[in-house]
Order: structure tokens, then C-alpha cells, then sequence
């Protein structure tokens, strides 16, 4: 690892962490010509996977633009940040453990649906409302009936 002060490419390694979730490791590096430390991170480099779209389509999955749409989806809700973080890593985790390097939005989507279910119901009406593209008030009746017909 060469110090990003001096290029120096002799460096050693003063501290290792486990960081995020034990997913990766974060170093602390110290240089040994002009002794400044600098942090580097370690992780397992992942497959990608791509969303196919309605329009047939590819995009590279982002947990970005899905942490966006449940952030929207439980804004006044009860829901740290942190929960939506596990959430999108648990999804993000159960892509990378399938055999597929693609799924379709609607296939997402319906994953995203059912663990959001189990963490919020406000929540999911919410994001079905975008998801399902509800165009009409008796949408929103069938989805919340449907919730009331799954607690009995």
C-alpha cells in the first residue's frame, strides 16, 4: 500500500478492525519514511447484480436508490436509520447468496414488499403505493385489506 502522502510503498500496519458487520476491515497504516498514518479498508469483493426493468433494461443493483425509496416510505415513521441500513443489507446479502445475477424490479420488489411487511405496515402501504404504481383510492383499500385478512 503505497502512503498517500509521500508514495512511499513501504508501510505498515499499525491497528486492524473489524468494521461493518464484520463484512469488511478498516487498517490504520502508518508510513515508514514520513511517519503520517493514513486508514484503509478491506472487503470481499462482491458479484455484481442487476435489476432488469420494465423496459428489459439493466442497471447495476444499488442500495443507494433503495435506501432512498424505504426512506421515503417511513419518513414519521418509528424507524432508525440504522434498521434501514440492516434491512437493505439483508436484502442486498440474500441477491448475493442467490444464483442469479439478476433479478427483475418486480421480483425486487416483492422482496423488499414482504420483509417491509414484517418491519412496518404504514410502511409497506407506502411503498406499495409507489411500487405497484396504485392509481386509484380502492388500491390503497385492497392493499390495507389484505394486511387486516393476514393478522387473522
Amino acid at each position: 500500500m503505497n502512503c498517500p502522502f509521500c508514495n512511499n510503498d513501504d508501510t505498515r500496519v499499525v491497528d486492524s478492525r473489524l468494521f461493518i458487520n464484520g463484512n469488511s476491515i478498516k487498517r490504520r497504516r502508518e508510513c515508514t519514511a514520513c511517519k503520517k498514518r493514513f486508514t484503509t479498508y478491506e472487503k470481499v469483493e462482491e458479484r455484481a447484480i442487476y435489476v432488469v426493468k420494465k423496459d428489459k433494461s439493466r442497471e447495476k443493483f444499488d442500495k443507494e436508490k433503495l435506501m432512498r425509496g424505504l426512506s421515503i416510505a417511513t419518513i414519521k415513521r418509528n424507524i432508525s436509520r440504522d434498521t434501514l441500513e440492516e434491512f437493505v443489507l439483508e436484502i442486498e446479502r440474500s441477491l448475493q447468496n442467490s444464483l442469479d445475477s439478476e433479478i427483475s424490479t418486480s421480483d425486487l420488489g416483492e422482496i423488499v414488499l414482504k420483509k417491509l411487511k414484517e418491519l412496518d405496515e404504514v410502511a409497506y402501504v407506502r411503498f406499495a403505493s409507489v411500487y405497484k404504481e396504485f392509481n386509484d383510492i380502492k388500491s390503497f383499500i385492497e392493499i390495507v385489506e389484505n394486511i387486516e385478512k393476514d393478522k387473522k
